[in-house]
């Protein structure tokens, strides 16, 4: 035994392998008894609640920055959460989630501030354009999204109207011809998206200009040049046709057809007389 315990590891092995054995194995029977581990796990789960409870991580106020009333009270609604609440119960990346769902949202950031104080950082969409449905006009942005219907915003400001199916699609190229039609800006009506391709631009009168599904803006600007010109657009038609590059054509009202029937048989029947 004296020559053992003159052998480092023997020392070790009395010293501590064996006082270590015995205590986990002690702790390992006391394991084994389920009653035992629920009652650590209770009491672990215990501590921690009181830890998440205290009132300095208590959330008590939630508010709302860049978003109208009206949007405000949207997020409220589906953000669901009860207050007050600790910070430990909040998902911000689901809580996130839930207000970029809303489709007047375009951005949101969450972040939880001293004081008990969750700010909600939202960057609302703005309507560009009233989009006519067939379930009713609704507000859209310059990307195509919608906003709201027009009867949730009856303090929207007048905007530009486009019409038709996939309108909201093309709404970026609807905006720019409106900025180039500027010239004529208080003669439109709005834009009817046609065959989900190509545009019309409707005049207040009901006339109607046809543009092609490839480069309208180049067939807006000749006509534009046109009616500098010749002043085309107070003239007596119903349609002005841009969507043959190599030819502009017309479509008169009936009268004016009529007008011109009437100075053709003029023509043909003086014409007439002067051959007799």
């Amino acid at each position: 035994m004296e020559r053992l315990w003159l052998t480092p590891v023997f020392r070790r092995l009395c010293r501590v392998g064996i006082p270590a054995a015995i205590v986990f194995g002690a702790i390992g029977i006391w394991a084994s008894d389920e009653e035992n581990l629920r009652a650590v796990t209770d009491q672990i789960a215990e501590i921690r609640r009181e830890i998440e409870m205290r009132p300095e991580f208590q959330v008590e106020v939630i508010g709302i920055e860049g978003a109208s009333h009206a949007l405000a009270d949207e997020i409220r609604l589906v953000l669901g959460v009860d207050l007050p609440v600790s910070s430990f119960d909040l998902d911000l990346d689901m809580l996130r989630n839930r207000i970029l769902g809303l489709s007047a949202v375009r951005e949101a950031d969450l972040r939880i501030r001293g004081g008990g104080y969750l700010s909600v950082e939202v960057v609302e969409r703005q309507p560009a354009l009233v989009w006519q449905t067939r379930g009713g006009p609704v507000l859209i942005d310059e990307t195509g999204t919608f906003v709201a219907a027009l009867s949730d915003r009856p303090g929207a400001p007048s905007l530009p109207q486009i019409a038709g199916e996939g309108a909201d699609i093309a709404a970026a190229e609807a905006l720019e011809l409106l900025a180039a039609s500027e010239p004529i800006a208080d003669r439109i009506r709005g834009l009817v998206r046609m065959g989900e391709r190509r545009w019309d631009i409707v005049l207040t009168d009901d006339r109607r200009i046809l543009l092609p599904a490839h480069a309208p803006h180049e067939a807006l600007d000749r006509l534009l040049a046109l009616h500098d010109a010749q002043d085309i657009l107070n003239r007596d038609v119903l349609r002005v046709d841009m969507r043959n590059p190599d030819r502009l054509s017309v479509q008169l009202s009936p009268a004016a057809q009529a007008e011109l029937r009437r100075i053709r048989d003029f023509e043909e029947q003086a014409l007439g007389e002067d051959r007799g």
